[in-house]
């Protein structure tokens, strides 16, 4: 059937793949329902536009739970041999992306990749995605990669991963259903031209499958799904044909030839037919349906009984063959589909092991819950040794809940077999993840089960680690002498068990504390643990290094050393796709960048954290505290519910460092709004925790709010300098400490305690942040100090206007006026869409409107927009 109303796409790929040709490269986001004609589109495509290039193509599987890189596997078979030798010996996936890495920039000429139906694409597969879509810009390759945009729900990882790829580096394309005039063209090719288009568009939405499926049905009345147009076509062919596609409908990926003959005698003769039928390809040596959805037609139509016995034929004869690793999540979908928990028990543990060592960490928890759900009869220490494994696994991908569920049943077990070593081992790791949970009391408590457990047994490295865990909770909570304590202890052991691993974790842990604790060798200490992280590979302990030396800097406003442990610690956890870490180093370059006063670039960093999928509760506390903190100082609408949240998440964890700044952001708000009393209320919420862990720069925040309000006469004690400076009276030294630290609001809230000069240069700053709540509140005091000269609010003739837009509002503002879309507009700005929603709705809000040509008619009134010719 001829592929109609397509040409802007093949257009667009077109030049996107001229452009690849040059080095180039692209990432192609083809989007559209089931049935759209997604590979119809990219299959003519690359047979048209580019028959001198070389082309690797892969799918991912519609499995009860996908194979890890299922996709990588299906492109081995078309590359040179040594990606294939990679893959067969289970080679790390760092080594396995690089691999490929340098196939697609050293192949000597131009490469299409094409990745289909990444909706179902496993964690590993995901991670490959992002690996090559960050680094394809560089490269003479077109990335394609084609899902089903109806599939992906809020919460899809996929929705992060295609966020997450560089928007100057990626195109979409999102294809339509046909009109009502491409199906009378079509059915008059399909010599069905009698039916009524009207009818035929109503039923099918224009989708090119559901049409195909309607119009090759020859019945006299159109079908009312496509499960009746195709099962219409199946019921019209022999029995023979009938039992080869039951049998071809219960394997998600291409059936092989051989499986086919081994099961059925006469599958030759008999798949002739069906390929002449149209029902089924060929694809060399396998075989598949048409389409997904006339597979799945076909399998929703056999009986529970006849699709069991389907699955144990094809189980029986792939377990003739040699059994591979990369194999196994397929074995465990057909023992699975034949309910036999034998070979699910025995097959599920090598496919949740298979997909963990290639960072498939979703699928390998999947897998470990299939093996669970079926080994009921399992001794008890192979039983735990499962719930381990599925909690570890769960850990690393977020489900937190889940993976604590796993290890107390683990405990139960190994407290019934009297295995202490295990016992202490599992209570570490409870501690851990309630941390995790928000729930301190409880971590405590198995942290120092823990260590009673271990210490009644030989010294050991689970007892170092359960010494250096102890350290690290009583860091978190502020308690820096218990955790140089704890840490010293751990430190001591490990060294004399050659423990580096618990070395690199102690010396992390104790650098904190003592940085913090205004001891600064500590930074010694930090470095030490960095470099020894770096040198022995311990990715997840250099990440952490870098964090730590990232917020111990950040927590003494010491910008520049904090932006050189960010930039290197973010650039580290980008190339090894150490998301977890890279989200927390992101979280504190927010945080960093909005007290330097870049706003802009804060909000929408913080952004763009919040859209991430199962983003940590760290990381979303502080960017939901830094965007409600922007649109606080700004005056834009929507800042409370922000602040509310983040207030109820970092209650949640008792800790100092969460409370602390989102109380100061909540006095500000009270002070904004002229309530005094609310100000002191929210701000002795952290004041006394800070006051209590002798944090100088927090108590100097709240202390400053309590001040401000008339609840402090006297500094409390030890503060950071440029609070106790204001507290004290010497506005003027405060100010310039503040200048010389990097902080401008601070600034400019010092300025605002002086005389009639330095309360104007604290309203031109306020201004030039765009903080005009701030603004206004020093106008006012100077009028109520009866001050004269004072510096007028935003005019529409001024740098500013009357609706107190931000220059980046009235930027976009003035693209709406030109016609632009959102997306346009992020494009123009080299922003993200996401931010420009927000940028749009802002305006609106200010505006005081409803529509994009209410703003754009009110702000030509007020003179924002140029004049029209």
């Amino acid at each position: 059937m001829e592929l109609l109303e397509r040409e802007q796409d093949f257009e667009q790929l077109a030049l996107l793949w001229q452009r690849a040709t040059t080095g180039q490269g692209r990432t192609v986001l083809v989007n559209g329902e089931a049935g759209i004609g997604k590979t119809t589109l990219v299959e003519q495509f690359v047979r048209q536009q580019c028959q001198a290039a070389r082309c690797l193509w892969g799918a991912c599987d519609a499995l009860f739970t996908p194979r890890p890189l299922g996709p990588l596997y299906d492109m081995a078979l078309q590359a040179p041999d040594v990606l294939s030798s990679l893959l067969q010996r289970e080679t790390p996936r760092p080594v396995l992306f690089s691999t490929f890495l340098d196939e697609l920039r050293n192949s000597g000429s131009p490469i299409v990749v094409v990745i289909e139906d990444v909706h179902w694409a496993d964690e590993a597969t995901l991670d490959l995605i992002k690996f090559l879509g960050r680094r394809i810009s560089h490269l003479p390759t077109l990335l394609i990669l084609t899902y089903r945009h109806d599939e992906l729900g809020r919460d899809h990882p996929l929705r992060v991963v295609l966020g997450d790829l560089p928007s100057t580096a990626v195109a979409r394309l999102h294809l339509a259903p046909l009109s009502e005039q491409a199906i009378i063209q079509l059915a008059r090719q399909a010599n069905q031209a009698q039916r009524s288009a009207q009818e035929l568009h109503a039923i099918t939405g224009g989708n090119p499958f559901f049409l195909t499926e309607v119009l090759a049905s020859d019945a006299s009345d159109v079908p009312l799904t496509v499960r009746e147009a195709v099962l219409a076509r199946v019921a019209r062919l022999s029995p023979a044909v009938r039992a080869l596609l039951e049998l071809v409908s219960v394997v998600p990926t291409r059936t092989e030839r051989w499986l086919l003959e081994t099961i059925l005698d006469a599958a030759p003769l008999v798949l002739e037919e069906c390929l002449s039928s149209g029902m089924l390809s060929l694809e060399g040596a396998t075989v598949a349906f048409r389409h997904e959805l006339a597979r799945l037609a076909v399998e929703s139509a056999l009986s529970p009984l006849r699709k069991q016995a389907l699955h144990a034929q094809v189980l029986q004869s792939l377990l003739t063959q040699a059994v591979a690793p990369s194999k196994a999540a397929r074995l465990v979908h057909h023992a699975t589909g034949a309910h036999d928990e034998a070979l699910i028990t025995r097959f599920a543990p090598l496919a949740a092991r298979h997909a963990a060592a290639q960072g498939a960490h979703r699928e390998a928890a999947a897998h470990y819950a299939t093996a669970l759900a079926a080994a009921l009869a399992l001794p008890p220490e192979e039983r735990a040794a499962l719930l381990e494994g599925r909690a570890y696994e769960c850990y690393l991908t977020g489900q937190v809940e889940d993976a604590e569920a796993a290890q107390l049943a683990a405990l139960r077990i190994w407290r019934q077999q009297e295995r202490p070593e295990q016992v202490g081992h599992t209570l570490r790791w409870l501690s851990r993840l309630d941390r995790q949970l928000g729930k301190p009391g409880e971590a405590q408590a198995y942290a120092t089960e823990a260590v009673q457990v271990l210490e009644a047994l030989p010294a050991g490295r689970e007892l170092a680690m359960a010494y250096s865990n102890k350290a690290q909770l009583a860091q978190i909570a502020d308690d820096n002498a218990e955790a140089i304590s704890w840490g010293t202890r751990a430190l001591a052991l490990a060294e004399q068990l050659g423990d580096v691993a618990t070395v690199v974790h102690a010396l992390n842990t104790l650098g904190t504390a003592y940085v913090l604790g205004q001891h600064q060798h500590g930074w010694e200490l930090l470095e030490q643990s960095l470099q020894l992280a770096l040198e022995h590979g311990f990715e997840e302990h250099a990440a952490r290094a870098y964090n730590n030396l990232a917020d111990c800097a950040l927590s003494e406003c010491d910008y520049r050393r904090a932006r050189g442990y960010l930039e290197a610690g973010i650039a580290y956890c980008d190339e090894r796709d150490l998301d977890f870490w890279g989200t927390a180093l992101r979280s504190a370059h927010v945080h960093a960048r909005f007290e330097q006063g870049a706003w802009e670039e804060a909000a929408e960093e913080a952004m763009q954290l919040l859209a991430r999928y199962r983003s940590p509760s760290v990381s979303k506390i502080f960017a939901l505290l830094v965007l409600g903190w922007v649109r606080l100082r700004r005056g834009d609408p929507g800042s409370a519910p922000l602040l509310e949240e983040a207030h109820q998440l970092a209650l949640q964890t008792r800790e100092s460092y969460q409370i602390a700044p989102v109380a100061a952001a909540r006095a500000e708000a009270a002070w904004l709004a002229g309530d005094l009393e609310r100000c002191q209320s929210e701000a002795r919420v952290g004041y006394d925790l800070a006051l209590a862990h002798t944090d100088p720069w927090a108590l100097g925040r709240l202390a400053s709010w309590l001040w401000r309000a008339g609840g402090l006469a006297q500094p409390p004690g030890p503060m950071a300098e440029p609070f106790a400076l204001e507290i004290a009276g010497d506005w003027q030294g405060a100010a310039a400490r503040w200048t010389q630290i990097g902080c401008p609001y601070e600034q400019a809230l010092a300025l605002s305690e002086g005389g009639a000069d330095a309360q104007r240069q604290a309203v031109a700053l306020f201004e030039q942040l765009g903080a005009q709540p701030a603004a206004a509140r020093v106008r006012q005091r100077m009028r109520a100090q009866g001050r004269t000269g004072i510096p007028r609010g935003p005019r529409p003739t001024t740098r500013a206007n009357q609706a107190g837009l931000t220059s980046r509002e009235v930027e976009v503002l003035r693209l709406l006026a030109e016609g632009l879309s959102n997306a346009e507009i992020a494009h123009r700005l080299s922003t993200s869409p996401k931010t420009v929603d927000h940028q749009v709705s802002a305006v609106l809000a200010k505006l005081q409107v409803h529509s994009r040509l209410q703003a754009i008619t009110v702000a030509s009134v007020i003179g924002l927009l140029p004049p029209t010719t």
